[in-house]
């Protein structure tokens, strides 16, 4: 591992700040250290550059534990939300700033200025002042000048938040792109989503329980894609924006294409979780809804576990009214909203649960407000987290 960040903690008079943090960063791997305001995030950041210093724990790079060496040795880069640029300098000057505190030749600087400005498609501004660019370019231009001196690890803190959204999404897959290009170690701080999901190799979940006096601390580790389809917790699949949770008990388990919930296993007994090891990659569980079955969990479970239930919101798909069998759930449409390529949907159903899903259909394949409608839930957007 390139960077290793352990058991780091930190607290200000009456306020926790980080609580035993501990995780690591492959060379070249880009890590997201997603969470909401006060979790945190930029103190750890801070850490890690050298800017502040932990109560406990260690940050090591390279196999050199950073404890005592000054912010300006680490050779690392940092970029703010706020760019932090000369307004008073053109192009150039900026972006050649580090490599003028690095006592790079004049020949030198101007090659590594030309290189960085058309890696970020700005070739041709050197001379532009950057209080004429758009939110956009003096994006760029930070970024270019946190490069070009060659960082050891690069860290961006919330660098798309001062862009309207349009903007932001335009340089999301931008900036993965120019950071792998680049092949740079990165740790890339913000509280979007889908700015994380994006760009990230791998994402931090952090959470700060402040009621419990604890700071910071990583609720979930993974990829976009891991972390998207398994949240750990109830907690992490809130955080995602995920709606649709409800309380379970677990029943059973089943093996695909057994025919539906509560059907009998091979031994004529709904099997229990771990009873078909091989075979059950389905589990079955009680639900306001009713008996619903859910992909095999990562997390082992036992008959009578009491679970959260979270179905993702492409779980859904409408299907004929009066129509019955596994997963099948009837209700009735609260309201629609069109998308574009989806519909969402708010419908109640048993027990006055409300789902918010995501169907793929035309208008005219949709009942009115207040009308039947019959869902069908697909298992594997279904997962069981701890309850």
């Amino acid at each position: 591992m390139l960077l290793q960040v352990t058991h780091i903690s930190k607290s200000y008079p009456g306020l926790p700040v980080l609580h035993d943090v501990s995780f690591t960063a492959d060379e070249g791997e880009i890590v997201c250290l997603l969470g909401p305001s006060g979790c945190g995030k930029t103190t750890l950041l801070c850490i890690v550059a050298g800017l502040e210093s932990p109560d406990a724990g260690r940050v090591v790079f390279a196999g050199e534990d950073l404890a005592g060496v000054p912010a300006h040795r680490r050779n690392f880069g940092l970029m703010f939300q706020d760019y932090a640029l000369f307004p008073h300098r053109d192009v150039t000057a900026n972006v050649a700033f580090g490599l003028r505190m690095q006592g790079r030749p004049a020949g030198e600087i101007a090659g590594r200025v030309r290189e960085m400005l058309a890696l970020v498609a700005l070739a041709g501004y050197e001379t532009r002042r950057v209080t004429d660019l758009s939110g956009g370019e003096q994006q760029r231009v930070a970024l270019a000048r946190s490069l070009a001196p060659g960082p050891r690890l690069l860290m961006l803190d919330e660098p798309l938040g001062a862009l309207d959204r349009a903007l932001s999404e335009q340089l999301m897959n931008e900036l993965r792109i120019i950071l792998k290009r680049v092949g740079v170690t990165a740790l890339y701080v913000t509280h979007d989503q889908e700015e994380a999901f994006a760009i990230a190799d791998r994402v931090l979940i952090m959470r700060a329980r402040l009621e419990m006096g604890e700071g910071g601390h990583i609720e979930q580790a993974g990829t976009p894609q891991a972390v998207y389809r398994h949240p750990a917790t109830p907690y992490v699949a809130q955080f995602l924006g995920f709606r649709n949770l409800l309380e379970g008990v677990v029943i059973g388990a089943e093996a695909r294409g057994s025919g539906g919930a509560g059907e009998r296993g091979s031994g004529g007994e709904l099997a229990l979780p771990g009873q078909l090891a091989t075979q059950a990659r389905l589990l079955v569980v009680e639900t306001p809804l009713g008996r619903l079955v859910a992909e095999d969990a990562i997390a082992a479970y036992a008959a009578g576990d009491r679970v959260t239930v979270l179905i993702r919101p492409e779980a859904a798909e409408v299907r004929p009214a009066g129509e019955t069998g596994s997963n099948v759930v009837p209700g009735r449409l609260l309201e629609r909203s069109f998308r574009g390529s989806y519909h969402l949907i708010r419908s109640e159903h048993a027990g006055g649960a409300v789902l918010t899903c995501e169907v793929s259909v035309s208008d005219t394949d949709l009942p009115p407000s207040g009308a039947p409608l019959t869902l069908h839930l697909d298992p594997d957007a279904v997962t069981l987290l701890p309850g």
